[in-house]
């Protein structure tokens, strides 16, 4: 693996990419005054006991460190609530991601793709994530939604300024004394909830047939959504919606750049392709890590927890454990099981896994009906997302 992380220059920051980690499954990080868990047993724990370890953080972290009235709050995100509350909002919003919902967009995806490699083709070469793997998979989710997928130029302003900055916050230390800039973090936030409640405010006069209309019209026990739940949930729709195929697509095809000998095979064999894209969402997991809160003092990989206490848990470490992986550094799609966490686990399993792994699929099968061969341009340089708690490329030029 060290031969990749040399030939693409990667940060010291994504760590699991640089070989295998030493020291213990969980350990509490001083510097940034919270609990890491980065064995793959001790993540599933965590995961899959939302009664002990919460997704409510906020409630844990100190008053001050996120300023209110910014135009920024976590009410209302699925990704921050627990059952029983979880569960309803959970259903209401899986209707739109239905089995035959997904495999109904297939001509679309296919489509799309096509026409995404004429327009590079026509400008003479492709960078592979402004060409494709950006505009596909936010085209896709703006039309489910019902938003301009011409806004997507804003889209992606909005995802680079939330994803793409090398923010740390510590908890160990009071906010006026870190170098953040909070209110350049929080400030997509606000112009994106702005733009969506519009459009959502234009839904309820004119109702349409799309994903934001049925948010709108959604009711959870009787009671319709409140305007800021709706806006939430379209957020993470638009955002996750689109930013974790735009990373599984990058790094798909950077994986069989790495390791010709399995492109030759997929190439060979379309019916691996699933497999390719479920070992590459092991080998380089997009979102590489989830926070969680404790409810009570728990036991947790040898150690002790307190209760309110915060946890990231590093899923792109866990996929690493040799102690479930085997040789966790090579790129085997022959990997029987494969058990990884690319896509989380327990009730909170990202709800657009179907979407993503079927845009994955589709794109990469036209890719190499399309191009001899996937090889990364060696006078180009590819270029990672900063951001630690990700891993994925920003530029991915193809020769």
């Amino acid at each position: 693996m060290t031969d990749i992380v040399e030939r693409y220059n990667i940060s010291q920051q994504h760590f699991w990419l640089h070989g295998p980690r030493e020291g213990e499954p969980v350990e509490f990080d001083t510097a940034a005054g919270m609990w890491s868990v980065y064995g793959h047993p001790e993540a599933q724990q965590v995961l899959a006991d939302p009664a002990t370890f919460s997704s409510d953080t906020m409630r844990v972290i100190p008053k001050g460190l996120i300023p209110e009235g910014e135009g920024f709050s976590l009410e209302g995100f699925i990704t921050q609530i627990d059952p029983p509350e979880h569960g309803k909002l959970r259903k209401l919003v899986s209707s739109a991601f239905t089995r035959k919902v997904v495999a109904d967009l297939e001509p679309r995806i296919a489509a799309l793709t096509h026409e995404l490699l004429d327009a590079a083709r026509d400008r003479g070469r492709l960078e592979l994530v402004a060409d494709l793997a950006y505009p596909l998979p936010v085209i896709v989710i703006a039309e489910l939604l019902g938003v301009p997928s011409g806004d997507r130029a804003l889209f992606k302003q909005w995802a680079d300024a939330l994803f793409q900055r090398d923010t740390k916050i510590s908890l160990a230390e009071p906010i006026e004394d870190q170098n953040v800039d909070i209110q350049a973090t929080l400030r997509p936030w606000k112009e994106m909830a702005d733009y969506l409640a519009g459009h959502a405010a234009e839904r309820r006069r004119q109702p349409r047939a799309d994903l934001l209309t049925r948010l709108v019209e959604a009711e959870v026990d009787g009671e319709r959504l409140p305007d800021y739940q709706v806006v939430n949930f379209a957020i993470i729709l638009l955002l996750a919606g689109h930013v974790t195929t735009t990373m599984l697509l990058g790094n798909t095809v950077l994986c069989l750049d790495a390791f010709p000998e399995q492109q030759a095979r997929v190439r060979a064999d379309r019916a691996s392709i699933p497999a390719v894209i479920e070992e590459s969402l092991r080998l380089f997991t997009p979102f590489a890590a989830v926070a969680r809160s404790t409810t009570r003092e728990v036991e947790l990989g040898g150690v002790t927890i307190p209760a309110d206490r915060l946890l990231m848990v590093w899923l792109a470490a866990a996929n690493r454990d040799p102690r479930q992986f085997p040789a966790p550094g090579v790129f085997d799609p022959t990997r029987d099981p494969n058990p990884h966490l690319g896509f989380g686990r327990g009730i909170h399993f990202c709800l657009g896994a179907p979407l993503a792994r079927l845009e994955g699929r589709v794109a990469l099968d036209i890719l190499l009906d399309r191009f001899g061969t996937l090889r990364t341009d060696p006078e180009d340089p590819v270029t990672f997302i900063p951001t630690p708690t990700m891993t994925g490329v920003r530029r991915l030029p193809l020769i």
